[in-house]
């Protein structure tokens, strides 16, 4: 599944924009960084429980950020269905 991560038609990132799909029920997995800010990640995660929405953890920002193809860190990543 984290190949589908590189592919920017296949995913979202961020967690503004992963929570906006998760309530439009665009999304089947979500990918968290556990050094992320839980103010930023707990309604996310919040969300996906409420949705049923599988929940995998990643160890870093930076290798989901990496696992995403982007420069950059990334708290939170979504699979498109």
């Amino acid at each position: 599944m984290q190949q589908a991560l590189k592919e920017p038609a296949r995913r979202v990132v961020g967690a503004r924009q992963v929570l906006r799909a998760v309530s439009e029920g665009k999304i089947r997995e979500v990918y968290i960084a556990r050094d992320a800010d839980p103010f930023v990640t707990r309604p996310v995660m919040d969300a996906c429980e409420t949705v049923g929405v599988r929940i995998m953890e990643m160890d870093t920002m930076a290798l989901l950020g990496a696992a995403c193809g982007i420069e950059v860190k990334a708290s939170v990543a979504g699979l498109l269905k």
